[in-house]
């Protein structure tokens, strides 16, 4: 009697659908480094079908001199895995900027045989990203406590007095006693601006239609600050409800197209704003709390042809008191960033000069969570009559 195997072997068709439900690009590369086979994340990265990649060789697909190249010959001679960070795959056909992590190992039951997986560096780069945004959320909200205690009680003595004195001052004293009082309010307005950040109360969230939001925000810019501005609207009118706080995500859009207002101001009637959403399966995020990676297949952008962000604020741009503006008080995009993140998203931006995106990834509402009431009452369906929130 023959004794059954340890191991079932795995169908072809099945280990395919186990190929092709891996989010990441793979392909499989011969002796003679033709292309071999691919799963639909790579088809839908080289944007290439199988049938068309099975005809072409690697170094169709890649850049003249790519490192993927020697790497590739690297695995077929040592027959041992290799990994290499942050390398650029940009090709006129698939986009130049296509920074990926490489994963190259040999298939040992076919020798020459290669399989090499892809990682796009901009996922890598947005879980960091990611993470950084929570701890300087984290660091204002210890700030934010701080000053309200520390800063507000003796402020409102201050002001206290500079209103007696006020009353049997002369003409030219009582312009410094208001200008005391003035200057009291204006720190306690930057204070106030700060507590929002150390609000950890839970916030109501339901299904919102985003067009809702970004309408109704649209219509607060143009009949305000972006009065003069065009805006352009590229919408995925199937999109499905997200799982958010309106109120909120109209406070996050406000800021954004307050932002890119004033960095288009100085093109006249040249400055556009552009609005856009879209489906975008595929990124998920590991977020604190959750045991599961959760899906943010949700893409709402902010773009506009502004001069861009200063290449030196890039990386410390959702950081607090970071800003471009001479009256700024930098509180504006970190406040984007804690709310993205108590939403379970990602905010990133790319800049270059007459092209800059705000892009915001967030999960879609389930059917499987019924939706809470809003704090007003409300059901938080993207229909609310309440007013927006100030922006920051």
């Amino acid at each position: 009697m023959s004794r059954p195997s340890h191991h079932t072997m795995m169908s072809q068709g099945d280990a395919e659908a186990v190929l092709n439900a891996l989010p990441n690009p793979v392909i499989q590369i011969g002796p003679d480094d033709k292309i071999i086979d691919a799963n639909m994340a790579a088809e839908a990265f080289f944007e290439s079908s199988i049938q068309l990649l099975r005809r072409q060789s690697l170094k169709d697909l890649v850049p003249f001199g790519s490192p993927l190249l020697a790497l590739v010959d690297q695995v077929r001679s040592n027959n041992a895995a290799v990994n290499e960070y942050k390398v650029d795959l940009g090709t006129p056909r698939i986009g130049a900027d296509r920074q990926v992590d490489l994963h190259v190992a040999p298939v040992t039951e076919r020798p020459g045989h290669i399989v090499v997986m892809l990682q796009e560096r901009s996922i890598a780069d947005k879980m960091d990203r990611q993470l950084t945004h929570r701890s300087a959320a984290r660091s204002v909200i210890a700030l934010a406590a701080m000053l309200a205690h520390e800063i507000k009680n003796p402020l409102s003595g201050i002001r206290g007095a500079a209103q007696l004195l006020e009353q049997g001052a002369s003409a030219e004293d009582r312009t410094l006693t208001r200008l005391i009082c003035n200057e009291a309010d204006r720190i306690v307005t930057l204070v106030d601006r700060m507590e929002v950040f150390g609000d950890e109360r839970p916030v109501a969230r339901g299904p919102v239609n985003i067009h809702s939001v970004l309408d109704h925000v649209k219509r607060l810019a143009q009949s305000g600050f972006a009065r003069d501005i065009k805006f352009v609207e590229d919408y995925d009118p199937s999109l499905p409800p997200v799982l958010a706080n309106q109120d909120q995500l109209i406070q996050v859009f406000l800021n954004l197209v307050k932002n890119a207002a004033e960095a288009v101001a100085d093109l006249g009637t040249d400055g556009e704003i552009q609005l856009t959403t879209a489906f975008r399966p595929g990124v998920r995020l590991s977020v604190p709390g959750k045991k599961s990676r959760v899906s943010l297949p949700l893409e709402f952008c902010v773009k506009d042809n502004g001069p861009g962000v200063p290449e030196d604020l890039m990386p410390n741009l959702f950081d607090p008191f970071v800003t471009t503006k001479p009256t700024g008080s930098g509180l504006g995009l970190a406040l984007v960033a804690k709310i993205v993140g108590d939403h379970g998203g990602i905010i990133e931006c790319e800049s270059v000069p007459r092209k800059t995106t705000f892009r915001i990834l967030l999960p879609m509402f389930s059917e499987t969570k019924p939706p809470s009431p809003t704090r007003d009452g409300g059901d938080a369906s993207g229909t609310s009559t309440q007013p927006a929130h100030r922006t920051s």
